[in-house]
């Protein structure tokens, strides 16, 4: 299927550019498969006729993992088949294992344009000129034009909360319909909020460490202190707090140590030595 209109075969010469730069003008959607794995037959006819129905609003490239290693290897793929979605030169999501249709529609849906997006990006662009109320506004009434547009509460979202209008930011992103609380973009942004919150009202660091050091089980104390950690951008400090409650206080916060986590790491874009090193430490203490 590879040379069809919207499917590529992915090498690890043109994956810099098939990919990675192709990814800042719309999402493009890697399926790392190979012959020995079942699942990946399934899977690839199903991702072609995604590709095809799309008609150019997102890029499909194959990945043969036998053929290309190093690039296995480089995107950390352990098991087949795994699609890895980026956007902006940036891996956004990753689906792993055979997926049916209607849930991978969901999935690229998340990465794929609206036409309201449009009004997301004047809005910006108002905000971005001094015309704060004007933009915030414009955002606010795309939101109930479009509802099903979840980018743009998120956008909103982000812009309340750069204004210090977190309360705003709260209020409209906890009315969001669940389904759209649960889209990866908005749950980690009402993480991130969380930790504002509570760093708002939580006592001084010396304080915490101290009640800490007398009773290393506080959870709550735990918690504080990430994020407090956080909005400082110690991130590492955030992690090895949250990492703890994963490991000691999962019922905590509805598993705020793991939602904490999956948070940060997209705070720092999914990459990096940090985020690896800590994305494993999760794994194993989850699994």
């Amino acid at each position: 299927m590879a040379g069809s209109q919207h499917i590529y075969q992915g090498t690890a010469q043109n994956f810099p550019t098939l990919v990675l730069e192709n990814s800042n003008k719309g999402p493009v959607v890697v399926n790392f498969w190979a012959e020995w794995a079942g699942p990946c037959h399934r899977l690839l006819p199903v991702l072609a006729e995604l590709a095809s129905e799309y008609g150019g609003r997102f890029l499909l490239v194959n990945v043969n993992t036998d053929q290309e290693k190093a690039i296995a290897q480089e995107w950390g793929v352990k098991s087949l088949p795994v699609i890895k979605i980026f956007r902006k030169g940036k891996m956004v999501e990753e689906i792993h294992g055979y997926q049916p249709k209607p849930e991978l529609r969901r999935v690229i849906d998340r990465h794929v344009p609206k036409a309201s997006d449009q009004r997301i990006t004047e809005a910006l662009r108002r905000y971005r000129d001094g015309d704060v109320e004007s933009g915030l506004q414009m955002l606010a009434q795309a939101a109930l034009d479009d509802p099903d547009n979840f980018r743009i509460p998120a956008v909103l979202g982000k812009l309340l909360m750069a204004q210090g209008r977190f309360d705003a930011a709260q209020n409209l992103l906890q009315g969001l319909p669940d389904e759209m609380r649960d889209e990866p973009e908005i749950s980690h942004l009402l993480a991130h909020l969380g930790f504002i919150q509570v760093a708002r009202s939580a006592p001084d660091r010396a304080a915490l460490e101290a009640r800490l050091a007398a009773d290393s089980d506080d959870a709550e104390v735990r918690y504080q202190l990430a994020a407090l950690a956080l909005v400082d951008d110690d991130y590492e400090t955030a992690m090895a707090h949250l990492l703890e409650l994963v490991q000691r206080h999962r019922a905590f916060g509805e598993d705020a140590g793991r939602r904490g986590m999956l948070a940060v790491f997209r705070l720092l874009g999914n990459q990096g030595e940090l985020v690896d090193r800590y994305r494993a430490l999760m794994y194993g203490a989850l699994h």
